[in-house]
C-alpha cells in the first residue's frame, strides 16, 4: 500500500535540540529505509521546511511503526499525518461507453 506522510512540528518541540549528529543519524535511518523498499521518495516541501515522504508498507499501522524509528520522530521533534493512497480510476470513465 502506498502511503504518504506529511511532517510537521511535534507539539512543544524543542527547536535548539536539532543537533548535527541527530540529523546525520535522521539522514543514515532515511537511507536505510530507501535501501529497505518502504521509503520510496523523499522531499522537503517547497512553501516550508517540511518533509513529505512517500512510503510502501502493508497499513497506515505499519507506516507509523516506520517513521517512528527516525530518530527526530523518536526524540519527539517531529510527527507525521499519514494518508493512505488509493490508485486513481477516473481514467475508466473515458471507455465506459466502448462496447
Amino acid at each position: 500500500m502506498k502511503l504518504l506522510a506529511l511532517e510537521a512540528d511535534a507539539p512543544g518541540a524543542d527547536k535548539g535540540a536539532y543537533t548535527t549528529v541527530l540529523l546525520q543519524a535522521e539522514a543514515k535511518r532515511a537511507w536505510e529505509l530507501v535501501q529497505a523498499g518502504m521509503l520510496r521518495e523523499l522531499y522537503f516541501r517547497a512553501d516550508r521546511h517540511a518533509a513529505v515522504l512517500v512510503l510502501e508498507c502493508a497499513s497506515t499501522e505499519e507506516a507509523h511503526d516506520v517513521l517512528g524509528t527516525l530518530p527526530l520522530v523518536a526524540a519527539g521533534l517531529i510527527i507525521f499525518e499519514v494518508i493512505p493512497l488509493a490508485p486513481y480510476s477516473g481514467f475508466a470513465r473515458l471507455f465506459s461507453d466502448m462496447g
